[in-house]
């Protein structure tokens, strides 16, 4: 199995330079945003820190591709890092704690695909960070002090679960509502926490799943790392594991099977 330690501390040095430069800018009053062409803000800090990460990988990883959300991917080859500087641009821009910047290295597989396979998930406001690299676990730390290994919950029915999402549109939108909201009524907790952070509490054991009926690759990549590292299932809502299905399910694996079916489309 490829050995990623290096990569993973790259990604972590990269991880600390965004951490700078995000906390710098937020809450700032006289923080510039402005509004892309599909309507999501963008901020200064969102453009800087990408602008630094992407310097920093073309340093020390010249033969490797870069895709990011603010200015598409440079490149090509087998290994492609894919970055997402703010995590939740909308709490950072109205002084809400919960964004991060997610940072991950894509390999290519034998069927052309790109895999995850390292994963970094800062969330300095938090105080947060979750980290993870293929066959090497997932790991979090954080203000507090100490690294603690990551595992996902061991519940085994819908009863006693825990289940988080971001908003309604989407699942109204795509004809998925009737299920969602029976997928809600069905788990024993339902929070709206959104962005990164639900996908790292199942990493964490302390929700046993998640999901969100439309992403993209820079809001999953680093995300799907340190869930299946964590001993967890990441997919899209049609079951096929990884991060190409423009939207994701993730779980503690026991579970995954009964909220896919319950979150299909209905007639």
């Amino acid at each position: 199995m490829p050995e990623y330690d290096d990569d993973l501390r790259l990604a972590l040095e990269l991880a600390d330079a965004a951490d700078a430069a995000t906390m710098e800018r937020f809450r700032a009053l006289d923080l510039k945003v402005e509004t892309k062409p599909d309507m999501t803000p963008v901020s200064e800090a969102d453009t800087a820190t990408e602008e630094i990460i992407r310097a920093g990988i073309s340093a020390a990883r010249p033969d490797d591709a870069i895709l990011g959300e603010e200015y598409g991917l440079k490149g090509d080859g087998p290994r492609r890092w894919v970055v997402d500087p703010i995590d939740g641009t909308k709490n950072y821009v109205r002084g809400v704690p919960v964004w991060a910047t997610l940072i991950s290295l894509m390999e290519e597989q034998a069927d052309g695909a790109f895999r995850p396979v390292v994963g970094v998930v800062s969330a300095p406001a938090l105080g947060r960070r979750w980290w993870a690299a293929r066959g090497r676990g997932a790991y979090t730390g954080g203000a507090l002090g100490g690294t603690t290994a990551l595992g996902v919950s061991k519940v085994a029915t819908l009863g006693d679960a825990s289940f988080a999402y971001s908003s309604l549109s989407g699942w109204e939108e795509q004809g998925r509502l009737p299920g969602f909201l029976d997928l809600t009524r069905a788990c024993w907790r339902t929070r709206g926490y959104g962005d990164f952070w639900p996908y790292m509490m199942v990493a964490e054991g302390s929700l046993d799943l998640c999901a969100e009926p439309e992403l993209n690759l820079w809001d999953m990549a680093a995300l799907a790392v340190v869930v299946e590292e964590a001993g967890g299932r990441f997919t899209g809502l049609d079951g096929v594991d990884g991060v190409h299905g423009g939207n994701a399910a993730a779980s503690n694996g026991l579970l995954h099977a009964e909220m896919l079916d319950l979150l299909r489309p209905r007639d």
